[in-house]
C-alpha cells in the first residue's frame, strides 16, 4: 500500500511537472524609468493577472513614522488625477475585474485580476494611481482614523498581535523588525503631510516595483501597454539601502504581558537567516515538521498526546534580512504556562538530539513539492511564486531549481539547523496571561 502511494503521488507531481512554466517562457522587460517587468504568457484562461510587487514595507520605517507602509497601502485606493477617490474599484469592478493587497515587513503587493479585454484598463488606473496619487487632506485623516481603529481592534481581539508586538520590541535591539506593520500608535497620530509626499516619491517610484503579469496575453501588447502607460512615469533615486545589522543575543530573554485571556498564550521566537540564505529550505522544512498538520511534532505530542494546548502553530516569515522562527500555543485548561512551554522544549530537543524519521523527511518533500507544482498550475499562483522568487531570492530564475533544492536536503540537514538556531540563549519567551496573576 506504501508503495502504491508513493507510485500515486509520483504520478501525480509527473502530470503537474509537465504542464508547468518553463524557464523560458518568462520574459522579462525593464523600462527606461527602471521598472521591470515580466511576463508569462499562459492561454489557459481568457483571464489574465498584475502582481506589482513595491519594494517598501515597515522595514523601511523609522521610529517617527512607523506603519507609514500599511497606511499607503490604504491610500493607494483613494483616488488619483483621473480615477477619483473610491474609483479604483468601482472602475475595475465594473469591468469585471477585482483586486486585493497586503503589506508586510519587506514588501507591499497589489493584485489585479481581469479579463484580458479589460487588461489596458487595469494599466491605466494603475498608472493613475502610481504617477498621480491623490493626497487630500480629509481623505487622509478619514484613513489615519481607520488606520488607528484597526490598530486598537487587532491590540485587543488578538492575542497573537498583543503578544507578537511585545516580543518582537524584545527581540530585536536594532533592527526594523522590531516593530508590527502596523506601527505605533502614538507615529499613527503625528504623520505630516510632508511625511507622506517623501515617502511616497521615494517607494513608489518605478524603479522600486517588479510588475509580474500574467494570462491569456501577448508578449508584444504587454510591452505596448508597459511602454504606453507605465514608462513616462518618472523614476527617484533609489531609496537607501537598510545597513542595520541586528546584533547576535547573548542570552534568553523572556517578558510578560498582561492581558484578559482564558488560559496563557506562549509565544517563542528564535533568530534566523533571510529567506536568501542557502539554509532556508532546511528551516522551511524544519518548520513543516514542527507544526504542519495533525501529525506534526508539536501537534501530535501537545494536543493530541499530552493535551497541555489546544492550539499549537509556528511560522517562518519571508524576510530580506535575518528575521525569527515563530512558536505559538495555547495552554489547555488548568495548564501552567511553565508545563507548555517545558513540553515544547522537550520535543524540540528531541530533533536537536535524535533528528527527524525518514518518513517525516520524505512526508514533508512530498507536501513541499505538491504545494510548489499546485501553485504553479494556476495564473494567479504562477505570478504570485514569480514575484516572491524574484524579491526573496534574488531572481525568479530561482524559482526553477526550487523542487531540487528541497529534495536535496537530508535529515542531517534538518537536525544541524535545529540544534544552531533553537537554542535557549537565541531565543526570547514572550507570556501573555490574565491580569491578576502576578508572578
Amino acid at each position: 500500500m506504501k508503495i502504491f502511494k508513493q507510485l500515486i503521488l509520483l504520478l501525480f507531481i509527473t502530470s503537474m511537472i509537465s504542464a508547468q512554466t518553463r524557464l523560458e517562457d518568462v520574459k522579462t522587460l525593464t523600462l527606461k524609468n527602471g521598472m521591470k517587468m515580466i511576463v508569462v504568457e499562459d492561454h489557459s484562461i481568457p483571464n489574465a493577472n498584475i502582481y506589482i510587487f513595491w519594494k517598501v514595507g515597515s522595514r523601511n520605517e523609522y521610529p517617527g513614522i512607523t506603519g507609514l507602509s500599511h497606511f499607503f497601502e490604504h491610500m493607494m485606493f483613494n483616488g488619483a488625477a483621473k480615477y477619483g477617490p473610491k474609483q479604483f474599484d468601482r472602475v475595475m469592478e465594473a469591468n469585471g475585474g477585482s483586486n486585493n493587497a497586503y503589506t508586510s515587513e519587506n514588501v507591499t503587493v497589489y493584485m489585479n485580476w481581469f479579463p484580458t479585454s479589460a487588461m489596458e484598463l487595469i494599466f491605466d488606473l494603475e498608472a493613475d494611481r502610481i504617477g498621480h496619487l491623490a493626497l487630500d487632506d480629509k481623505m487622509v485623516e478619514s484613513e489615519r482614523g481607520v488606520v488607528l481603529s484597526e490598530r486598537i481592534t487587532g491590540m485587543e481581539n488578538s492575542n497573537w498581535e498583543k503578544l507578537e508586538e511585545q516580543v518582537k520590541g524584545v527581540a530585536f535591539l536594532a533592527h526594523p523588525y522590531r516593530w508590527l506593520v502596523i506601527g505605533y500608535e502614538s507615529d499613527i497620530k503625528n504623520w505630516k503631510k510632508s511625511d507622506l509626499q517623501r515617502y511616497f516619491e521615494t517607494y513608489y517610484a518605478p524603479n522600486n516595483a517588479v510588475v509580474v503579469l500574467v494570462g491569456d496575453l501577448k508578449l508584444d501588447d504587454a510591452q505596448q501597454l508597459a511602454r504606453k502607460y507605465f514608462e513616462p512615469i518618472p523614476s527617484h533615486d533609489p531609496p537607501r539601502p537598510i545597513h542595520t545589522k541586528e546584533p547576535e543575543q547573548l542570552g534568553e530573554k523572556r517578558l510578560v504581558v498582561k492581558k484578559d485571556v482564558t488560559t496563557p498564550n506562549l509565544m517563542i521566537v528564535y533568530h534566523v537567516p533571510e529567506t536568501s540564505a542557502d539554509e532556508y529550505y532546511a528551516l522551511d522544512m524544519l518548520n513543516s515538521i514542527l507544526s504542519e498538520g495533525r501529525s506534526s511534532r508539536l501537534y501530535r505530542a501537545l494536543v493530541d498526546e499530552k493535551q497541555v494546548a489546544v492550539e499549537v502553530t509556528t511560522y517562518l516569515p519571508l524576510a530580506f534580512d535575518p528575521n525569527l522562527l515563530y512558536v505559538y500555543a495555547i495552554c489547555s485548561s488548568d495548564v501552567s504556562e511553565d508545563s507548555l512551554e517545558q513540553a515544547i522544549y522537550q520535543e524540540i530537543n528531541k530533533i536537536i538530539e535524535e533528528g527527524v524519521t525518514e518518513a517525516e523527511l520524505q512526508k514533508v518533500k512530498n507536501r513541499k513539492l505538491v504545494d510548489f507544482y499546485h501553485a504553479m498550475e494556476t495564473i494567479d499562483g504562477k505570478a504570485n511564486t514569480i514575484g516572491t522568487y524574484e524579491l526573496f531570492f534574488g531572481s525568479y530564475e530561482k524559482l526553477f531549481h526550487a523542487p531540487d533544492a528541497y529534495r536535496k536536503v537530508t535529515a542531517d540537514d534538518i537536525q544541524k539547523v535545529a540544534g544552531k538556531y533553537l537554542k535557549k540563549s537565541n531565543r526570547t519567551v514572550g507570556i501573555l496571561k490574565k491580569m491578576e496573576e502576578e508572578s
